[in-house]
């Protein structure tokens, strides 16, 4: 466990920071590949994923802020801390809802077909989430909670109990690499099936399916806080989110958007 991947004087480098920073180029240019064969312009898709991003890490900090809000109402300065907007990465469904509004409203200003430029998103996404988590098992934070499994982690470095309070010297579950495994048998699996649809929306819907189930049952794994109770806290908010992705998803494939099989961009742009 690294929290800092290195620093020099007063400045350190977060390794959740790099890890993430690596996921968003490595999502980009997965959506980059893949928009010319939907016949979606990759320059407006580039600029889509952009602002998927900003309200990914909007959405996630926002979640985080308001799943413990009974501490920032107490303590309003640790909102705009280091801690906040700088090593923690939020809660990752608030940022998915965040950006699937803001991107539904773009793409219909740059005309972009939702459903068909969400399935290009999803294997992206998911590869990029699968390098945060990586993050994450570093910084120590999106910790799990005890286990007597032979897979247990002990975290040791007393920086990330100080920047999240990470248990040290005891065996936890490894929820970020349980997540991170998850997310590296989607991306295949999406990415192949992008090619290969039947409707418009299968790829997404179908992301959000699987990720709402293993979001859930991750969820009774982890042992930090912040990210909110409901029904008398028999579930987290975070998992009623994961079960509205999960209803998303099935609705996506019960309507069954009707398939516009795409011209490549490169071919309709000699059209014209």
């Amino acid at each position: 466990m690294h929290p800092y991947l290195f620093h020099i004087g007063s400045y350190y480098q977060p390794t959740y920071g790099v890890m993430a920073a690596l996921g968003l180029i490595a999502g980009l240019m997965v959506i980059f590949h893949l928009s010319p064969g939907q016949g979606l312009d990759p320059d407006k898709m580039w600029n889509l994923g952009g602002l998927a991003i900003l309200c990914g890490i909007v959405g996630a900090k926002v979640l985080l802020i308001l799943n413990d809000w009974s501490f920032y109402a107490q303590h309003p300065s640790m909102i705009f801390s280091r801690e906040v907007l700088l090593q923690s990465g939020g809660v990752f469904s608030g940022g998915v809802v965040l950006a699937l509004v803001v991107c539904f409203w773009y793409a219909r200003h740059a005309h972009i077909p939702f459903l068909r430029g969400a399935d290009v998103f999803a294997p992206g996404l998911a590869l990029g989430h699968a390098f945060g988590r990586l993050g994450c098992f570093a910084a120590g934070c999106c910790y799990g909670s005890h286990t007597t499994m032979p897979w247990g982690v002990v975290f040791t470095n007393p920086i990330a109990h100080q920047l999240v309070g990470t248990p040290l010297g005891e065996a936890l579950h490894p929820t970020q690499l349980y997540e991170f495994v998850v997310e590296m048998i989607n991306f295949p699996i999406l990415f192949w099936l992008v090619g290969r649809k039947k409707f418009e929306g299968q790829v997404m819907g179908l992301y959000m399916f699987l990720y709402g189930i293993e979001r859930f049952v991750i969820e009774f794994f982890r042992g930090d806080g912040g990210r909110g109770e409901v029904f008398g806290g028999a579930i987290t908010a975070t998992q009623l989110i994961a079960i509205g992705l999960v209803i998303g998803g099935g609705l996506i494939w019960m309507v069954r958007r009707p398939l516009r099989v795409p011209q490549p961009l490169a071919a309709a742009s000699a059209a014209r």
